[in-house]
């Protein structure tokens, strides 16, 4: 049965917070083709409250593929961070948006400061996560969490799965990877994709 991924986008979301997981997602659907293979392949899209356009925090610009009114079942949630978590932790609308489609998905996960999102909501409410480390202090001044981890790239409590900041998105979508499916088509995907990560300077510490 194929999975349907829905990605929450809203103004001012770090583009890479979802824009790493949806290259991982629909790398998958790229493999499945060059490998033949009879495993179903992903439904991947996006989602804001109204539809049409969403300015990012860096300036990228993405329609949407379906409003709060249009989007069909969701199995896996996204939520991205960026600053306009900020304004959207006390937005009624998202909150419920959140709320509802969380409670009928296989795995509800966050990237950076998402994660206030998912607590906010209800669906990390009491349950251990993480976010970008330069949030961590406000995310457990919260109080929301059960604890906020500063240590992992990603942590999984129940079906809820937060990753850190940024590019931490892309390792936890390759975890899941290896959960919707299996371990060797996540290494497959991250192969395909040449994510090897090697970062300049590190010696100049």
């Amino acid at each position: 049965m194929t999975k349907s991924i829905g990605i929450l986008i809203f103004d001012d979301a770090e583009e890479l917070d979802f824009v790493g997981p949806w290259e991982v997602f629909t790398m998958v659907n790229a493999i499945i083709d060059f490998t033949q293979s009879s495993q179903p392949k992903l439904s991947v899209f996006t989602v804001s409250a109204k539809g049409g356009t969403t300015h990012c925090a860096k300036g990228l610009k993405v329609i949407a593929d379906h409003s709060f009114a249009t989007a069909p079942k969701i199995d896996v949630l996204l939520v991205p961070g960026g600053q306009g978590t900020r304004r959207l932790a006390d937005d009624a609308a998202h909150l419920a948006f959140i709320d509802k489609v969380a409670g009928g998905c296989e795995w509800v996960t966050s990237v950076c400061t998402g994660a206030m999102l998912l607590t906010a909501a209800g669906p990390a409410r009491g349950k251990i996560v993480t976010t970008h480390w330069a949030y961590i202090p406000q995310l457990r001044e919260r109080n929301e969490a059960k604890a906020v981890r500063d240590d992992v790239r990603y942590v999984r409590d129940g079906n809820v799965v937060t990753a850190a900041g940024v590019s931490a998105g892309i390792d936890m979508a390759l975890w899941l990877v290896g959960q919707l499916f299996d371990p060797d088509t996540a290494r497959l995907v991250q192969k395909g994709m040449e994510y090897d990560p090697a970062p300049p300077y590190q010696a100049a510490v």
